[in-house]
């Protein structure tokens, strides 16, 4: 008789290694949230789903891939099925037919399954077998909804490694079954993604600030369950232990959570081949794609690094041919008519690191001309900016570097869940302000699908869907100020009239208005007092040219929070707004109302008072 063994995980000494659980105080605190907040309002207030949370208990597929010891007679190649689990005990039985179609790859080919949902791949020592979740059903998730579709081969498991790697796998099994179940959640034409950038935990504390922080706004949310949520890279700050935290924190979403890598994700004491295997033993593949309703989202591992030596501290942004072979092949089976999600740590291009070479990614061409014309939308982490580039966008590095004249799609730096490391002052929510390199706030994504046709947003941590900006004066007293101590970062003395402009300077002043996830289509229109709405003019309108930085382009509402109580500065950003004020303001009292509309008609309005000296 074979023997069926559950392969939730294959990583090496977990057990032994005692798992730090999160604080039974804070852990407590998360699920109460979790029970008794609001939920905040989504930008552009859509629907909520009708699921709860207990709904999404009741509903999850829990299980795990099905693998049925060997040896197998050929230890070249694996077989098995991909079957829907109808009765979900993550294992194929009588009746229970095999899914056809269903593609399955090694990482390196990919193969479908055929009539009977069975399928035939080459494997090699080290590789991970996985499929791509199918729209129309979900792959099953373990006890903390991480979602599992992957088998990793590795008959002697990892070279000794400080967090553990691989548990040795042994000779080839006799078969790997993948159960599916059948959902309308993703079946549905109408998806939400969620996309949060680096957690990063680098200790206990920060795991608490996470929990306090954007998991307790995600566990507020039940309108995932197809889509899921993505953690785009940097899971934690290179002490991979926490990955057991991290898990912790997915244990409380309302839906599926899946992971792609960061260069803080990385063995450190591995040679190039196994430097993800720690990562790869907790979440899967590095790389690999899935559907919902009519968007394919693919995940890449975009951090390299030399091959050979341990790691030495140097990365780069790239992949490597055999991964672009793969993306090749990937893209080559999925209808033109999809919408293509691009993920990845490292992100393709980015605004604030436009003329480096190591964090953009090297083979930036050779995708954007796989992807073609298709309709498509690339996400990235990495920088912990909130950078939202449009299709027809350009920077003077883009080109530069890459030859990259325009975006020929959207391009989205997601920002951090960590926001600037867990910086700053810690707020009376039990987590730091953590202002990030642009004045943004942290906070999560969400792609919102109708087809192949979406709609992006953002909303910040702790924050409802309407707080979409912050607003500010720069003023020569400002600037003065930011000259003195830009390289007093965390000790600054606090700026002491930052609402204030004497009459003698108005014309050298003007209001900022920092739209978080503004970019190309984004208005703001600014009105004084009762006077007529002006158009505030953006800083940076990515025609072209190169980062604009100092105090000039600074972002005062957050420069005056970061040089005082620490963190990086808000020296540049590409989403800021500013309108010259009137010279012929009377001394006094004054209010500026501020409204920004996106690209797709959605206000929100805030106000900002300030007065005149004479």
């Amino acid at each position: 008789m074979s023997q069926h063994l559950s392969h939730p995980s294959t990583a090496r000494s977990r057990d032994p290694r005692p798992r730090r659980a999160l604080s039974a105080a804070v852990l407590t605190a998360g699920l109460s949230l979790t029970l008794l907040a609001p939920a905040p309002a989504l930008a552009q207030e859509p629907s909520r789903s009708s699921t709860s949370a207990d709904d999404w208990n009741g509903k999850a597929f829990r299980g795990q891939v099905d693998v049925t010891a060997g040896p197998d007679a050929d230890q070249d190649v694996l077989d098995g099925a991909v079957f829907d689990d109808r009765n979900r005990n993550s294992q194929q039985d009588p009746g229970e037919r095999g899914i056809a179609g269903v593609e399955v790859s090694n990482g390196r080919k990919i193969v479908t399954t055929d009539r009977q949902g069975r399928y035939e791949i080459s494997v090699r020592d080290g590789e991970t077998v996985f499929l791509t979740q199918p729209a129309g059903y979900q792959v099953p998730v373990d006890e903390d909804n991480v979602a599992q579709f992957f088998y990793t081969h590795m008959p002697a498991g990892s070279p000794e490694l400080r967090y553990g790697g691989i548990d040795p796998t042994g000779p080839l099994p006799d078969a790997v079954d993948f159960p599916l179940t059948r959902t309308t959640d993703t079946l549905s034409r109408d998806q939400r993604c969620l996309i949060g950038g680096d957690i990063q935990t680098y200790t206990q504390e920060e795991v608490d600030y996470a929990l306090r922080g954007a998991f307790a706004d995600l566990t507020q949310r039940t309108d995932f369950t197809g889509c899921g949520a993505l953690f785009i890279g940097d899971i934690v700050g290179d002490d991979l232990d926490l990955y057991d935290q991290t898990r912790e924190l997915t244990s409380l979403l309302n839906g599926p959570a899946r992971f792609l890598p960061g260069n803080h994700d990385l063995d450190l004491d591995a040679d190039y081949d196994h430097r993800f295997d720690t990562y790869r033993s907790q979440f899967g593949p590095d790389y690999y794609s899935y559907d919902a309703g009519d968007v394919h989202v693919i995940s890449l591992n975009t951090v390299q690094h030399s091959q050979g030596a341990p790691y030495n501290g140097t990365y780069n942004g790239g992949i490597d041919d055999e991964q672009l072979a793969w993306l090749r092949q990937d893209i080559a089976n999925t209808p033109e008519d999809k919408l293509i999600e691009l993920a990845t740590h490292i992100p393709l291009l980015n605004w604030h690191d436009q003329g480096s070479d190591r964090h953009q990614v090297d083979q930036v061409q050779a995708i954007h001309d796989i992807i073609g014309d298709r309709p498509a939308v690339a996400f990235g982490g990495h920088s912990h900016t909130l950078e939202v580039m449009r299709e027809g966008d350009s920077m003077e590095g883009w080109k530069s570097l890459y030859g990259v004249d325009e975006l020929p799609f959207d391009h989205i730096t997601a920002g951090a869940i960590s926001g600037d490391w867990y910086t700053g002052r810690v707020t009376e929510d039990g987590y730091p302000t953590a202002l990030q390199r642009d004045g943004a706030v942290p906070g999560v994504f969400t792609l919102e699908a109708h087809g192949n046709r979406y709609e992006d947003s953002f909303i910040g941590t702790g924050r409802a869907a309407s707080e979409q900006m912050s607003l500010g004066l720069n003023t020569p007293a400002y600037r003065d100020w930011y000259d003195a101590n830009r390289r007093n970062v965390g000790k600054a003395p606090s700026f002491e009239t930052p609402l204030e402009v004497s009459a003698d300077e108005l014309g050298e002043s003007w209001l900022t208005t920092n739209v978080w996830a503004g970019g190309t289509g984004t208005e703001v229109s600014v009105s004084i007092d009762s006077r007529p709405a002006q158009q505030a003019q953006r800083t940076q309108r990515l025609e072209g040219e190169s980062k604009r930085v100092g105090a000039e382009f600074s972002d005062p509402a957050a420069a005056q929070e970061q040089l005082v109580h620490g963190g990086s500065v808000a020296e540049a950003s590409g989403h800021l707004w500013r309108l010259d004020l009137p010279e012929d303001l009377a001394p006094g009292e004054h209010t500026a109302t501020v409204t920004q509309t996106d690209r797709y008609g959605v206000s929100t309005t805030e106000r900002i008072m300030f007065t005149v000296t004479s």
